[in-house]
């Protein structure tokens, strides 16, 4: 199965040159020790408003061969848990291959994962994770997993499948969470709102994040991925995590009555 970039040209640049021009500009001026992290929540809005906070995450974490990246479904096309388990993605830095094994391995301990092409062909949630990941690292493979199931309890199985598939396959491997925060508020608001869902991941409280987000409705595109990622990053051993970076929309457009949150953290 080949899948073509759905968001090339419109999140971020098609051509691979100005491509990787943005990402160099996007690239912190302070050069960062490199920690082994289990997880990162990393932003997938475009690069003009994110990129900033994804590029950050990525250079101050290993980049191992394997990527674990789950993200929200948009789309609502899919399986509520939608594994693509074979085939190769077409980038523009470079064709990334899937994680045949790990996929497979995960599938097997996962009711209600399904292996489900589909639900990927027009999400943008992980592709605009990929080539940021390919500037540090480009012999990457993907496990790419898009979640639409609300369920805590769902979710929260995945996570420790995803754990039990690494320790089980001895495969080291980095599992990314792809979220926005809050999406169309005031600065004042999203701010406030976003710090609530950020404390109870800095926590490592998948079930506090759930339910924070849900009671306080934040719009966090991206909940159950990172309840998963929590999930598995401490069944893995994960004892700490930390803000790399906290940023809106406004901050590029200067508009702060309508802001999207985005937030970077390292999870080890």
């Amino acid at each position: 199965m080949v899948r073509k970039p759905a968001v090339a040209g419109y999140f971020y640049p098609k051509d691979p040159i100005r491509l990787l021009e943005m990402i160099e500009q996007l690239m912190p001026k302070k050069a960062f020790h490199r920690v082994k992290a289990k997880a990162v929540v990393s932003p997938h809005a475009g690069y003009m408003y994110s990129g900033y906070v994804a590029a950050e995450v990525f250079s101050r974490v290993a980049i191992p061969e394997s990527i674990i990246i789950m993200g929200p479904n948009h789309t609502g096309v899919g399986a509520p848990i939608a594994v693509m388990d074979k085939g190769v993605w077409l980038m523009p830095l470079g064709d990334v291959s899937i994680d045949e094994e790990l996929a497979l391995f995960i599938l097997e301990k996962v009711p209600s994962a399904e292996a489900d092409y589909t639900a990927h062909l027009a999400e943008h949630s992980i592709e605009v994770q990929i080539p940021i990941i390919q500037y540090f690292r480009k012999d990457i493979k993907i496990v790419p997993i898009v979640i639409g199931t609300r369920s805590l309890d769902e979710c929260k199985i995945l996570g420790s499948a995803i754990a039990e598939a690494l320790k089980e396959s001895g495969k080291e491997a980095l599992i990314v969470a792809s979220t926005d925060f809050t999406h169309y508020e005031t600065q004042k608001s999203a701010a406030t709102k976003d710090q609530m869902a950020i404390s109870a991941i800095l926590e490592l409280d998948p079930d506090k994040l759930y339910q924070t987000v849900f009671s306080h409705n934040i719009t966090m595109c991206g909940v159950m991925p990172t309840v998963a990622a929590i999930e598995a990053a401490k069944e893995l051993g994960a004892t700490k995590a930390e803000l790399v970076r906290y940023m809106t929309s406004g901050d590029v457009t200067g508009d702060y009555q309508q802001v999207v949150g985005y937030a970077g953290i390292i999870i080890e």
